[in-house]
C-alpha cells in the first residue's frame, strides 16, 4: 500500500554496510527499518517498533538534521525521521495482524525433503564457497544450490558483469559472462562435507554439468555421497565457451532426457533439472526431464542478451579485450518472463506432482509470492542477494510471514498455484463488453499532465487540463486501456473507476 511512496522518499538512501545512522542513534535500528521500507516490507518495519516513536524526542541539531539523518552518508538527503514517523502514524495503525512470533508457516519441503523457509541461494557466484554458504546459512537462508559443479577446466573472463541501472542507480537488468565453479570437483565435495557437517538441516542443492552420460552420472553419484540433498542439472547457462553444453542441451528435449536418466542411474536422492528460457515453451524440456527421472525442475536460467552497446568504441558490455560476447540476463526486468514460465509448467497436468523450484527477478517478499502464486514450491535468488547481500533473507521472510498470517494461511503450501486460474495462455477468455474508468484523485495530482501527453500519444485523446491545471476525461473517448494509471508520477490515478457497459456497435 505505502511501498512506492516510502521508495520515493528513500530514493538517496544507499542501504549501507554497517550503517553510520543506527550507530548515531542507539536507540532503534534506522537502517534496518530503512532497508524493510525499501524491499516493500514497511508493515513489519511499523510492527517491530516500540510503543512510543524515540524520534518524536529527539532533538535535532543546529543544522536542523537529525543525529542519524547527519551521521548519513549522503547528509541530510534521507529523511529518516520523516519515513520512521509515517511508520507510526500511517502504517502501525493499520496493521491487521501482530508480528508473527515464529516461522512456523514457512515450513515447506523440496520433494519430501524438509526447509525451513522457501528461500534458497541459486547456482552463482552467491554459493560458491564454504564460507559464502556458512554466512548465508547463519543469516537465515534455508539453503543453497551450489555452483555449477563440473570437470571441465574454467577460466573466467575480466570484467564479466554489465547492467542497466535505474534513476537511482539500483539494477534493474543484469548481465554476466561467467561460467561454471573454477574449483576442482574433490574441492567442492570437500565444502559439501563440511557444511553438511555443521549445518545438517540445511538444503544443499548440489548443481552440476557434465560431459557426456558417464560425467553426468559420475557428478551425480559422487554429489551423493559427499552430503547433497538433492542435484540440480545444469541444462541451462547460456555463457560455456564450448557447443553441446549448457542451454544448448536445455534446448533439445531428447538431450534433457538422455542426461537426465544418466544421473539418475548415479544417484537416488531428488533430481531438478535446471532448464532454459531460451524457448518458446519450456513444458517439452521439462516433460522429458521427468521421463528421464527428474522430481521437479528449476527456472528460469538467465536469458541470452547484449546490452549496453559503447556509442565510441562499438563494443558491448562487459568488454574483454575489445571483445564481447552474447551472455545471461537476470535481474528484476526478467521476472515477467520468469513467471510465465512457471506458470505454464504449473498448468501442464502432465508435470502434476514435480517440484517447480522458480527463479528469476526476486528481490521482494512479494516477488517471491508471486511465484509460490503460480505454482513454485522453492524459491531461488542471486541477482538480489549481489547487489544488497545475504541480508535481504531478513525481509524475505518477514514480509512473506506477515503476508500469511493476514490472509489466514496456514503454511506456503496452502498458497501455491493458487493464482494459476487466472491466467490463460491465450487473450480469447477475457471479458471485452466492459469498460473501466480511471479514476483521478484530484488531492494528489500536482498537474504536470503526463496523462494528457500519454493519453494524446499513445492512447485515445481522452484526457485534457482545465485552466486550473486538473486533468478532465472524456468519456466518450476513454477505452479504459489505463495508460494513464501507469504513467502518473504521483499514483494520483487509479484503475478502480466507474465501470460501464460498451455500446453495441451499428
Amino acid at each position: 500500500m505505502f511501498a512506492k511512496i516510502f521508495r520515493s522518499d528513500m530514493i538517496n538512501c544507499a542501504l549501507c554496510y554497517d550503517a553510520p545512522c543506527s550507530k548515531a542513534c542507539g536507540k532503534i535500528d534506522p537502517a534496518k527499518l530503512l532497508r524493510s521500507m525499501w524491499f516493500e516490507n514497511e508493515k513489519t518495519a511499523a510492527a517491530v517498533l516500540p510503543q512510543d516513536s524515540p524520534c518524536a524526542a529527539c532533538r535535532a541539531a543546529e543544522d536542523g538534521l537529525m543525529p542519524c539523518e547527519a551521521a548519513c552518508v549522503r547528509p541530510g538527503e534521507v529523511p529518516v525521521r520523516k519515513l520512521i514517523t509515517r511508520l507510526y502514524e500511517e502504517v502501525r495503525p493499520n496493521l491487521e495482524v501482530s508480528l508473527p512470533q515464529d516461522e512456523e508457516r514457512l515450513r515447506t519441503q523440496i520433494c519430501g525433503i524438509p526447509l525451513e523457509n522457501p528461500f534458497l541461494l541459486s547456482s552463482s557466484v552467491v554459493a560458491s564457497t564454504y564460507d559464502m554458504c556458512a554466512r548465508a546459512f547463519e543469516a537465515g537462508w534455508a539453503g543453497a544450490s551450489f555452483k555449477t559443479i563440473c570437470s571441465m577446466d574454467i577460466h573466467e573472463a575480466s570484467p564479466r558483469f554489465s547492467a542497466i541501472t535505474g534513476d537511482n542507480g539500483s539494477i534493474i537488468g543484469f548481465k554476466n559472462i561467467e561460467q561454471l565453479s573454477d574449483h576442482s570437483v574433490e574441492e567442492n565435495m570437500e565444502i559439501f562435507r563440511r557444511l553438511k557437517a555443521r549445518y545438517p538441516r540445511k538444503f544443499i542443492l548440489a548443481s552440476i554439468m557434465g560431459e557426456d552420460d558417464a560425467d553426468w552420472e559420475r557428478l551425480a553419484r559422487l554429489c551423493e555421497e559427499n552430503g547433497a540433498d538433492a542435484i540440480e542439472l545444469n541444462f541451462s547457462c547460456p555463457n560455456m565457451a564450448e557447443g553441446g553444453l549448457g542451454s544448448d542441451i536445455g534446448q533439445v528435449p531428447e538431450l534433457v532426457e538422455r542426461f537426465t536418466a544418466a544421473a539418475r542411474r548415479g544417484a537416488k536422492i531428488p533430481i531438478l533439472a535446471k532448464l532454459t528460457p531460451n524457448v518458446a515453451k519450456m513444458s517439452p524440456a521439462a516433460e522429458a526431464a521427468m521421463r528421464g527421472g527428474a522430481d521437479g525442475i528449476a527456472a528460469i536460467n538467465t536469458i541470452k542478451s547484449i546490452i549496453g552497446v559503447n556509442p565510441h568504441t562499438y563494443i558491448s558490455a562487459p568488454a574483454v579485450h575489445g571483445m564481447s560476447a552474447v551472455g545471461g540476463y537476470s535481474g528484476q526486468a526478467v521476472k515477467p518472463i520468469a513467471l510465465r514460465f512457471i506458470a505454464e509448467m504449473g498448468h501442464n497436468p502432465a508435470l502434476s506432482g514435480m517440484h517447480l523450484s522458480a527463479m528469476g527477478g526476486v528481490e521482494r517478499w512479494s516477488d517471491a509470492l508471486e511465484f509460490i502464486m503460480m505454482g513454485a514450491g522453492s524459491i531461488q535468488v542471486t541477482t538480489a542477494v549481489m547487489q544488497y547481500g545475504y541480508r535481504i533473507i531478513d525481509d524475505l521472510k518477514a514480509g512473506l510471514n506477515m503476508y500469511l498470517a493476514e490472509k489466514g494461511f496456514n503454511s506456503v503450501s496452502e498458497v501455491i498455484g493458487i493464482g494459476l486460474d487466472s491466467i490463460s495462455e491465450t487473450t480469447d477468455v477475457l471479458e471485452r463488453d466492459t469498460i473501466i474508468y480511471p479514476k483521478f484523485n484530484l488531492k494528489k495530482c500536482i498537474g504536470c499532465g503526463r496523462c494528457v501527453i500519454s493519453c494524446a500519444d499513445g492512447g485515445h485523446q481522452a484526457i485534457s487540463l482545465t485552466e486550473d491545471r486538473s486533468p478532465r476525461m472524456d468519456a466518450k473517448k476513454c477505452v479504459g486501456c489505463h495508460l494513464c494509471v501507469l504513467v502518473c508520477p504521483q499514483r494520483a490515478i487509479s484503475g478502480s473507476g466507474r465501470r460501464v457497459k460498451k455500446k453495441a456497435e451499428g
